[in-house]
């Protein structure tokens, strides 16, 4: 059977069992449950399809996420490091919004009909996504490539999220009731969540095998970049010989330039509909402070402290 023909088989298929799924509202879509996570329906078909068609390399990276965790900002230096220019006219930042250096499974590659040949990537083959850990193509998870995981205090991601997500809505709509949305997020009713699972996932898999996964915090990237990033690289098998490129890659993926390239203040992502300069704000630690009432506080610290009770991981800022 022709590729093309399998996937509108496997479309037509899947459409027909979203309603057999648990199905809620998020910002006014339709999120459907699989597996225990909350997915677009576009998503959700291309997680699937991923999942039985992915054939992983050895030397593949894949960097994963929840939504909003500091994701933009590991999709810049992922390929910095992998492949180091020495000059800045070789720099694929200035040309490139780096959701393009790292393409997504879910959100862009196994949306396609049909998916690409990826053996035509240049090796070492760089990807992305949301998936959780359990649903990944077993290929990822049975060979030698490498998962570099990125997490945040969940009271950030949840507003970064907010501000994320309120892109998609007109000037007459303003922006979407905050205290909605979280109430959304705590119950974990969100695109790829809960959030506090999907991060569980991959702490408890990094623990058992950390040469396989790297789990890192965005605050702690904040805090100390230049340590983060060697502990990065390292990870990857490239690891800095000379300390002035660390700092040179620090600079290349600095939020502060980043969001001032001309290829990220202009146009939109063509899989999602969002603005480039949407994926570059503030990325700073602690802004929930500006939004949190002290009962939202309150209640998200609450089920953070029950839901990684016993696991080790810490989220607090």
């Amino acid at each position: 059977m022709a590729t093309s023909k399998f996937h509108s088989l496997f479309s037509a298929t899947l459409s027909n069992s979203l309603d057999h799924l648990p199905r809620k509202k998020w910002w006014g879509y339709d999120v459907h449950q699989w597996e225990g996570f909350w997915y677009l329906p576009s998503n959700l078909e291309a997680a699937i399809a991923a999942r039985s068609h992915f054939e992983a390399c050895s030397d593949d990276v894949v960097l994963a996420s929840s939504m909003k965790t500091g994701t933009t900002w590991l999709k810049a230096l992922i390929p910095s490091i992998m492949n180091l220019c020495g000059d800045d006219d070789n720099d694929p930042l200035i040309q490139n919004h780096p959701n393009a250096l790292i393409p997504s499974f879910d959100v862009q590659l196994y949306k396609q009909n049909p998916p690409p040949d990826l053996s035509t990537m240049p090796f070492p083959r760089l990807f992305r996504t949301h998936m959780p850990y359990h649903v990944l193509p077993e290929s990822i998870k049975s060979s030698d490539c490498k998962i570099v995981y990125i997490t945040r205090n969940p009271k950030d991601t949840f507003v970064s999220l907010w501000h994320f997500m309120n892109t998609t809505r007109t000037p007459e709509q303003g922006p979407f009731p905050m205290l909605e949305a979280f109430e959304s997020f705590c119950n974990g009713v969100h695109a790829y969540g809960p959030f506090h699972d999907h991060v569980l996932g991959y702490w408890k898999e990094s623990l058992k095998r950390s040469q396989k996964i790297l789990f890192l915090k965005y605050e702690e990237m904040k805090k100390e970049p230049r340590a983060q990033l060697k502990r990065l690289a390292s990870f990857l098998e490239r690891p800095f010989v000379k300390e002035e490129d660390v700092d040179k890659v620090l600079w290349r993926c600095s939020l502060d330039r980043l969001k001032n390239l001309e290829v990220n203040k202009n146009g939109v992502d063509p899989w999602v509909g969002m603005p480039h300069s949407s994926y570059f704000r503030l990325g700073n630690v602690g802004y929930w402070n500006n939004y949190f009432t002290t009962k939202m506080n309150e209640r998200l610290d609450q089920i953070t402290r029950i839901k990684l009770e016993g696991s080790g991981l810490d989220l607090a800022n």
